[in-house]
């Protein structure tokens, strides 16, 4: 470590106590641009150190030690966020490099430990920026981007079955496209071995918010089972929700089985009858989704195929399976009946 104690060392160090200072007076909680301007050069800074002279993995304790010594109260100049510094540079160089207008902008927007987690998650620049678009687009936390990263939301968004290009105008396909996941991460919910669609639906009904932050922004619960009666006949809708960016309502069916063709025809029928009964002059087409435990890709874009109404097809997955004998103790009306027989 003497190598850090020699005239360059002390220059830098001295340079970068300065940068500190100026930044401290500048930075605020509406202005985040300032720091990422400057943990971005402090990277910049250890990385081109680094490569042209014998500084090794040590260096972070050193510069760790110094800032502290001369900002006793200042914080983010541990040991461990140093590195970060130093990852932060290296991930984004190549991709701003000469954009510094634009995607440079777009890194100042958020906030330092949603970076951390960006770094540490992403596998390359576009998934990153696409995380932190979103960020900015819906002012996500940090606990939501961690939710959405380890969702791995990149991979799931617009993935979905759908027949929106023929059925919505553009740009509203495009956004409707976006509101889908395949698959929907459930996690959140506990059901019984053998469950069926009632358990899946009152369950995250019992989870509406969880259920709404993995929906994504926008969505607005209306209601279960909601009832429209057609030439006089009750139908049952599992979940109506209404989309604020999208204007229009959203019809969600839940099946516990793989996708069968027939599943598009019911699903279009509600979607139809929602139009027809509870759309209003000023809402767009309601859009349906359905979301089964599996589907076959080809045979959903064969059912979908010839589908006036714009809908899409996903599935879900989550882990929280209990056994049959942690059901609940009541019997149900189904168990009763037959007790009575």
């Amino acid at each position: 470590m003497n190598i850090l104690k020699n005239s360059d060392y002390k220059q830098w160090i001295s340079e970068l106590k300065l940068r500190i200072q100026q930044s401290q007076i500048k930075a605020s909680v509406r202005v985040n641009s300032s720091l990422i301007e400057l943990y971005w050069s402090i990277g910049a800074d250890i990385v081109a150190k680094q490569a042209e002279t014998v500084w090794g993995s040590g260096v972070f304790a050193k510069i760790s030690n110094d800032i502290r010594e001369a900002f006793p109260s200042i914080k983010g100049f541990s040991k461990s966020n140093l590195y970060y510094m130093k990852q932060f540079y290296l991930f984004y160089n190549q991709e701003i490099f000469h954009q510094v207008g634009g995607k440079m902008q777009s890194l100042a927007l958020i906030p330092w430990r949603h970076h951390v987690e960006i770094i540490s998650k992403c596998k390359n620049t576009k998934e990153a920026f696409f995380y932190i678009q979103k960020t900015i687009e819906e002012n996500w936390s940090r606990a939501i981007l961690d939710r959405n990263l380890k969702s791995n939301l990149y991979k799931k968004q617009g993935k979905a079955i759908n027949n929106f290009k023929n059925t919505l105008p553009v740009p509203q396909s495009e956004l409707a496209n976006e509101i889908l996941k395949d698959p929907y991460n459930l996690d959140f919910i506990t059901v019984t071995d053998n469950y069926k669609e009632k358990e899946l639906e009152n369950a995250l009904i019992g989870n509406i918010t969880k259920f709404l932050l993995e929906l994504g922004k926008g969505f607005s619960f209306v209601g279960k089972q909601v009832e429209i009666a057609v030439n006089k006949k009750p139908f049952y809708i599992d979940m109506l929700f209404y989309h604020i960016k999208l204007k229009c309502y959203v019809v969600i069916e839940l099946k516990t089985v793989a996708f069968e063709p027939e599943f598009a025809g019911k699903l279009n029928f509600y979607v139809t009858a929602v139009d027809r009964q509870i759309r209003g002059k000023d809402d767009n087409q309601t859009i349906g989704i359905l979301i089964c435990k599996t589907k076959d890709k080809v045979v959903a874009e064969y059912a979908l195929a010839d589908i006036h109404k714009p809908l899409g097809v996903s599935s879900y997955d989550f882990e929280k399976i209990l056994p049959k004998r942690f059901k609940s103790a009541l019997p149900s009306i189904e168990e009763i009946e037959r007790e009575l027989l």
